[in-house]
């Protein structure tokens, strides 16, 4: 496979969330804003590229048996490291984020990545197919957050956009408002694919 279409897999044709629909708990949740939608994918992220990485290189050691708990230990060792970094350097994010930064260990993303792809690809592949999932999944969460943020807020990362009298959906920051955000917007890229394909 081309290694520039690698990337575009991740971030358009099997987009994590708006094609594939899986990961949703971190989707769901930490949208509120634009902020912690771009700490989330970027920690899920570093996770997914080191991740793919080390599976890939020892993807030939590894036996059937006992390659999902390989997996995880390997996932899990790169979230602990995340979330420490995230806890030293930013304390402000990691209390937005709470509990979601451990959670990654059992994002179906990183795992299904691992299984489906680095497991089978050459080390370098499986890095371009981490940082295209990755990609894809940081722009799914931003497309979220911005909208609820934007709606339910009246800012955009945190900085006032709309003025006072512009009246706030307070239900774009609760839980159905990120229903209603994801529904639209996987309604709306196949609306565009659909198009795209004519």
């Amino acid at each position: 496979m081309n290694r520039l279409k690698l990337i575009k897999n991740g971030i358009l044709d099997e987009n994590p969330t708006f094609v594939q629909i899986i990961g949703m708990c971190p989707v769901l949740a930490v949208t509120t804003t634009v902020k912690n939608a771009v700490g989330m994918g970027i920690a899920t992220t570093a996770v997914l590229i080191c991740s793919n990485i080390i599976i890939s290189m020892l993807r030939k050691m590894i036996p059937d048996g006992v390659r999902i708990p390989a997996y995880v230990v390997v996932i899990s060792s790169f979230v602990t490291i995340v979330e420490f970094i995230i806890k030293g350097f930013l304390p402000e994010l990691n209390a937005s984020l709470g509990i979601f930064i451990p959670l990654i260990v059992v994002n179906c993303i990183i795992l299904a990545r691992a299984e489906m792809y680095a497991s089978k690809a050459a080390v370098l592949d499986a890095a371009l197919d981490g940082v295209g999932m990755g990609l894809g999944f940081t722009a799914a969460l931003i497309i979220i957050g911005s909208v609820r943020e934007l709606l339910g807020s009246g800012s955009f990362y945190g900085l006032a956009v709309l003025p006072e009298s512009f009246p706030r959906t307070v239900i774009m920051i609760l839980p159905p408002g990120a229903f209603f955000t994801l529904g639209l917007a996987i309604a709306g890229l196949n609306y565009l694919r659909g198009r795209g394909a004519k």
